[in-house]
Parts: C-alpha cells; sequence; structure tokens
C-alpha cells in the first residue's frame, strides 16, 4: 500500500484488518481492479468504516424507480465540488460517466450545474441539493413544489438531501487526511476499457 499520511495512517497490511474489512476490500479491488484510497483510509477505525459503508450502501444502492444512479451521483460531484473535494469529484465523476454514458457531465457540473447542459429536472434537484447542504436551508412547501413539479417523490427528496448530507461528511474526512483520488478514478468513463 503506497498510500500514508503521518498523522493518520492507514494499516500496513490488508492482513492487519479484521476479517469482515478485508473482504470488502478485497471485494472492491476484485471488482474495480484497484483499491480505492478511501477504503484503506477508513480502515484505520474499523467501527467508522463498517458505519460509513453501510449508510452509504444505503443511500447509494437504494432502489428507486424516479432517482438514477447517475442522479444521485450527480449529487456527489456538485456538493463536492464545492465543498473542495478533489477525491470525490474525480471518483464519483467516474461514477456519474459511466452511469450517464456522458464522459462530459461530471466535469460541467462540478464546475458549475446552472450552466452545464444538464435538464431542468436535474439543475432543480442541484439546487435544492446545495440550499441544504451549502446554504444551511431548510426544506419548505416551495421546494416541494418545486421538486414535484420536475418529478421528484418525497423519497427522492429525501434522498436528495440525505446524499448531500452524507457527502459533505465524507468530503470533509477526505480533506482532513489529504487522501488523493486513485489515478485509475481519472480515465474511467472517458476511454474504453
Amino acid at each position: 500500500m503506497t498510500l500514508n499520511n503521518k498523522r493518520f495512517p492507514i494499516p500496513e497490511s490488508l492482513d492487519n484488518l479484521p476479517e469482515d474489512i478485508r473482504e470488502v476490500i478485497l471485494g472492491v479491488q476484485e471488482k474495480a481492479g484497484f483499491v480505492p484510497n478511501v477504503f484503506l483510509m477508513l480502515a484505520r477505525r474499523p467501527a467508522e468504516f463498517r458505519a460509513f459503508f453501510a449508510y452509504h450502501d444505503a443511500l447509494m444502492e437504494r432502489e428507486s424507480d424516479t432517482l438514477s444512479k447517475a442522479e444521485k451521483e450527480m449529487i456527489v460531484v456538485a456538493t463536492s465540488a464545492r465543498n473542495h473535494c478533489l477525491y470525490c469529484v474525480v471518483a464519483h465523476g467516474a461514477l456519474l460517466r459511466i452511469y450517464s454514458k456522458n464522459p462530459l457531465v461530471a466535469d460541467q457540473v462540478a464546475i458549475n450545474h446552472r450552466t452545464a447542459p444538464i435538464s431542468e429536472r436535474h439543475r432543480v434537484m442541484l439546487d435544492f441539493a446545495f440550499h441544504l447542504a451549502l446554504e444551511q436551508g431548510e426544506m419548505n412547501d416551495d421546494w416541494e413544489a418545486r421538486l414535484a413539479e420536475v418529478g421528484f417523490t418525497t423519497e427522492d427528496m429525501w434522498d436528495i438531501g440525505a446524499i448531500a448530507a452524507f457527502f459533505g461528511m465524507s468530503n470533509r474526512l477526505v480533506n482532513l487526511t489529504g487522501t488523493p483520488p486513485n489515478e485509475e478514478f481519472y480515465l474511467m468513463g472517458r476511454v474504453p476499457r
């Protein structure tokens, strides 16, 4: 493992980790072809690793008929860019490119979702995510009406807010530890595998 931080050192070997965490990391490595640095950073504190990924998966893997995986990743990319989190912009930008089948959208949304060539639905979704996560705004009848008008359900509204909030925490942890994005993420969704 080459990732390290003298303030917050990562485990020296996967063999030093609890079996359940080691299995998760090896499963991700098998699927992706590499171990995302955030897994190594969080593995230093097993209870937090488990809680973090349990909530991550509950939000990001939850099936929805009205909020797509690409839309969820768009929320992560846009809010992470405003939180100055390079890791999440790069890593989740890769997922956004893959899910949306659009090699340009992640960069456009990260820079300015209001000028990006996205739908009105996506613009309202990201405006709402910013309102909650960055402006400490509150849910109200006007937001509910605006979101419903572009096809979001009450459950979607919860997901949009929860994803923006969760990744605000993730952004802060990555910035705290200085965790860099893996180089592999930069080309994912841009060039054929």
